[in-house]
């Protein structure tokens, strides 16, 4: 396929906006169409690790995230009385990853990565679906309600339910539910001082991370029945978790109902054949829907779209490069959501003792986890220089 000079990038999310900078930055003409009325996300925060971070390097976003970021330091792996099993080093981070862990709600990495796109490339509102995925002989097709667009190249970015890969892979499954169900809230918690941490309980976890602004990101994820919800989230929140160690009560009583959200975790438990057919080619949730249970979603969502910038006139390359990759991290996200949401008390009670011991043996055996995850490193060389000592900041 020849170099392709107009893309359609379908979703503006974090996996679509970084396409389609990194293909406007490589020459191509790109309009991104969001079916929301706004670039708005879910109010919900993003942890992003330094191999997301060296992709954003590649457009040239890098050292600005990494300067409107919260850097995420002390902290560690906690049970539900606040006993720490593990804590966390930030600079053991940095130096074996090359580079910090950072925290930022979604929107600023959208408003900063929307920043980086001609005016009028963003329209909201618009529905589109692939009616024609092309091929090297002729340009793909996508219908909007204002008529249809050819494109050398579609990014399709429509998250975990895609239509545009069942288009692609009709007879692909899906889905599948993942088991649990999750809250997030971001809000101001007056007075609140702690050190980051995650909690596992008995088929229960709960995360508190302060952000750069002030306000508090905290998540919750427990075993539940696809689609139970309760008429109210926050009293939900309060009957799993209000005896949980601080600062979980305190967060809990500054939310108010409507500040909670709740969504049923999807993963696709079957990996696609291929990230591309014809001239379409699937980033992010679209391609790989995994469980949060890594933080690594929505930083494989970051780097798949600049490898795919990369290979923008060789998708089945742009296949080669991800599948495996995001195959094997889907997977290893899937075995973690089982560790941290098992029931057994004779096995949380061995889990638990296991990780306090690896973390009193050195952080590195504790890091050793995400080797190969976090020391990702693109194929193309990065525009922006890259900071990794969070004394440094």
């Amino acid at each position: 396929m020849a170099q392709p000079k107009r893309a359609v990038v379908i979703g503006g999310g974090i996996g679509g906006l970084t396409a389609a900078t990194a293909l406007h930055q490589r020459g191509l003409e790109v309009t991104v169409l969001e079916r929301a009325p706004s670039l708005e996300p879910v109010g919900a925060a993003i942890s992003l690790a330094p191999n997301s971070l060296r992709a954003l390097d590649v457009i040239g976003l890098g050292d600005e995230i990494r300067d409107l970021a919260a850097w995420q330091g002390d902290g560690g792996l906690r049970t539900p009385s606040g006993r720490w099993l593990s804590r966390t080093d930030p600079g053991a981070v940095a130096e074996r990853f090359g580079g910090p862990l950072v925290l930022l709600h979604r929107a600023t990495l959208v408003t900063s990565l929307a920043a980086g796109l001609p005016p009028g490339a963003i329209r909201t509102g618009v529905t589109a679906a692939v009616t024609d995925p092309g091929a090297a002989d002729r340009p793909a097709t996508v219908r909007t309600p204002d008529g249809e667009l050819e494109a050398d190249l579609v990014v399709a970015a429509d998250g975990v339910r895609s239509a545009v890969r069942e288009t692609l892979f009709p007879d692909h499954p899906g889905a599948a539910y993942s088991g649990f169900t999750t809250w997030r809230v971001v809000i101001p918690v007056p007075g609140a001082e702690f050190a980051s941490h995650e909690t596992w309980g008995r088929g229960r976890i709960w995360g508190s991370h302060p952000l750069k602004d002030g306000r508090v990101y905290a998540y919750a994820a427990a075993l539940a029945p696809a689609g139970e919800r309760a008429p109210d989230e926050r009293a939900e929140l309060l009957r799993r978790y209000g005896d949980w160690h601080q600062p979980v009560p305190a967060i809990l009583a500054a939310a108010r109902p409507e500040d909670v959200l709740r969504h049923d975790v999807h993963h696709l438990a079957e990996p696609l054949p291929a990230f591309h057919r014809g001239r379409v080619a699937l980033v992010g949730d679209a391609a790989h829907a995994m469980p949060p249970t890594l933080g690594q979603g929505g930083n494989q969502a970051v780097e798949d779209a600049i490898v795919l910038a990369h290979h923008c006139a060789d998708l089945p390359a742009y296949s080669t490069a991800r599948l495996p990759r995001t195959t094997a991290i889907a997977r290893q996200a899937v075995k973690v959501a089982r560790l941290n949401l098992m029931t057994s008390r004779a096995g949380i009670a061995v889990r638990d003792a296991l990780v306090a011991a690896v973390s009193k043996a050195g952080p590195g055996l504790v890091l050793r986890g995400f080797d190969g995850i976090a020391d990702w490193r693109p194929p193309q060389p990065p525009y922006a220089s890259v900071v990794s000592d969070p004394g440094t900041r």
